[in-house]
């Protein structure tokens, strides 16, 4: 079924590449499954896979999971995904976390370190020390060294090692790490509820099962559903643990911030490598808010990250040439794994190498080469400020004084909740991990999405870091949400076959809850008919604008089916929102001298 190909490609799981063997790879492995009991008494299930021939003592790389460690690793062959750290030695462990797969104890989803259901006090924390503590007493012939990683919610798990680290632990490369999923990962981003994702894993790992709602064409489904509260159940979810958490906490509030990572993960004691991708439909905040928050207290330069040009995962998968259409000259995922995974594993848990490695990897789409950073975002890129104008304009340039508060003063659209803006062509069949490369030209006809492009650049213009979108709306309602997209926009001829004549790519995107304009712990009203500021963080890029190109901003008020609909009219919980709340509204964004809406990036000096 296609919901269940779009719950593989988009869920934070690599079944499928854990299932794969490497390529032409004899069997070398000795397949062991293992009984880890931890503090409270509570037996984890492992599975081993030991070199059958080793030479001297190996270290350990350790995966904790959610999802079936007897899956990831089924066989004696090791996952094509660690085939680069293969020819280095290590013994592979992979762990089923308490109440998954074989594990004994109780599963609570991204369980709070303090969480008062936790027997004796443990947390995922003091479950991977002491299964640490037993693997290197217990492992015939490991040299004492552990290495931890993971991708997504076993991203999570690995940087959660570090808290109270073991001994035994040299290194840690949380990749995708789920931080924050109310700002910016997975279940909500700024306060706007991606109600795909929440639906598909409410089902798959709560319920163990496909949600009562199927088909190919979830826009059409979803909007047949007049609500979310009846989404919820018509998807067979709304009795589901996480979905009760979301209906219970649609704000920013203490349930979310004591389990958001960067709360509980402050300091930096082991060498981490974060690992995200620009293009990560799912977890596009957590690498890069975790890095920043270790890096205001490493004084020893153990901090590192990678950000590249992918989606959710890519970076383990075969290829990594490509960003949807275009081509990027070379394969950036095997480049990490071979370049920068495998020598920074194997200096800190075999002591090979130098150790003198970049404080941060960033992969420039638009130049197509990777670049080194002894800092993220780079320390001589300059904010600078790109102006949405009249006549559908961007440029650098503020607007003058002259320009007026009346009509000439803004830009309008009628947004409806009936009718949505999708977030990829309709009808809307395959929404795997590509959406977010797609190009954007599908959105040409539609009157609610407000579109300013600049004139094409006379040169290369290259961000570095932050892209905020600072808006400056108003609306006949009291609610609304603001999708904001940077886009590169190509040159309408030039290109060798054409395809790319004028293509539309999304550099930088994301959405925020108008109610949360005073701050995300509280939902208050948008003042109707009064302008009112709002920011949208859009995140890091490092991005090459090509002279010949031109920039393009879009802003509108629904991402769907990805997001749930904003009623556009203030209730107090829009899980509780009726049909009657759902109205067309008005919506302006200003671009005068006193009420300036522009998008501050951070450019590179060269």
């Amino acid at each position: 079924m296609k919901s269940l190909r779009r719950f593989l490609s988009s869920l934070p799981a690599l079944l499928v590449l854990f299932a794969l063997p490497v390529a032409g790879q004899a069997p070398t492995f000795v397949r062991k499954e293992l009984t880890i009991p931890v503090r409270d008494g509570t037996k984890l299930f492992a599975v081993a896979l030991i070199p059958q021939e080793m030479k001297q003592p190996l270290p350990i790389i350790l995966v904790r999971t959610p999802f079936g460690a007897a899956t990831e690793f089924r066989n004696s062959q090791l996952p094509a995904m660690y085939k680069e750290l293969a020819q280095d030695g290590y013994i592979f462990v992979t762990e089923d976390i308490r109440g998954r797969g074989s594990s004994g104890g109780t599963f609570v989803t991204s369980r709070a370190q303090n969480d008062p259901r936790s027997p004796k006090g443990t947390n995922e924390s003091t479950d991977a020390y002491d299964t640490i503590d037993w693997l290197v007493k217990n492992i015939a012939s490991n040299n004492g060294r552990v290495g931890v990683i993971g991708t997504s919610y076993r991203g999570w798990l690995a940087a959660l090692a570090g808290v109270g680290a073991h001994p035994a632990v040299k290194a840690i490369s949380p990749q995708a790490p789920v931080t924050d999923t109310w700002l910016g990962d997975d279940f909500f981003h700024q306060g706007a509820f991606r109600q795909t994702q929440a639906i598909l894993y409410s089902a798959y790992i709560e319920a163990g099962k496909e949600p009562s709602i199927t088909g190919d064409d979830w826009y059409k489904l979803l909007l047949n559903i007049p609500t979310l509260d009846s989404i919820g159940k018509a998807a067979g979810v709304a009795g589901q643990p996480s979905w009760l958490a979301f209906r219970n906490h649609p704000a920013w509030d203490s349930y979310w911030q004591e389990r958001a990572l960067q709360n509980v993960l402050t300091k930096t004691t082991v060498p981490m490598l974060f690992v995200g991708g620009f293009w990560d439909e799912e977890d596009i905040l957590g690498p890069q808010l975790m890095y920043r928050t270790l890096e205001k207290s490493d004084r020893r330069g153990l901090n590192h990250i990678v950000l590249g040009p992918w989606f959710h995962n890519d970076w383990l998968r075969p290829g990594g040439d490509s960003l949807g259409a275009i081509k990027l000259g070379s394969n950036t995922a095997q480049y990490f794994r071979e370049k920068i995974q495998r020598p920074f594993l194997a200096y800190y848990l075999h002591d090979k190498g130098d150790g003198h490695f970049a404080d941060a990897w960033v992969f420039d789409a638009g130049e197509r080469k990777w670049n080194t950073f002894d800092s993220w975002p780079a320390k001589n890129a300059k904010t600078r400020n790109i102006y949405l104008r009249d006549n559908h304009r961007l440029s650098f340039d503020a607007p003058g004084k002259s320009a007026t508060k009346g009509n000439d003063g803004y830009d309008a659209y009628v947004s409806d909740p009936r009718n949505p803006v999708p977030y990829m062509p309709l009808p809307d069949d395959e929404s795997g991990a590509h959406w977010m490369q797609i190009d954007q030209r599908f959105l040409g006809n539609r009157t609610d999405v407000a579109t300013w492009t600049s004139e094409p650049l006379k040169e290369d213009i290259t961000i570095a870091g932050d892209v905020v979108a600072h808006l400056f709306a108003s609306t006949t309602g009291t609610d609304a949400d603001w999708v904001v997209k940077l886009i590169d926009v190509y040159p309408d001829s030039g290109s060798a076959d054409g395809r790319m004549n004028g293509y539309q790519l999304m550099v930088n995107a994301d959405v925020m809850r108008g109610r949360y304009w005073k701050g995300f712990s509280h939902a208050s009203p948008i003042p109707a008919n009064v302008v009112t500021p709002f920011n949208v963080d859009l995140h890091d890029q490092l991005y090459t604008f090509r002279k010949g190109h031109r920039l393009m901003v879009q802003v509108q008020s629904s991402w769907f089916p990805l997001y749930d609909r904003n009623p556009q009219k203030f209730v107090p919980n829009i899980f509780n929102a009726s049909s009657a709340d759902y109205s067309r509204q008005e919506h302006r964004i200003w671009r005068t001298n006193d009420y300036p809406s522009h998008i501050s990036v951070q450019v590179l000096r060269k």
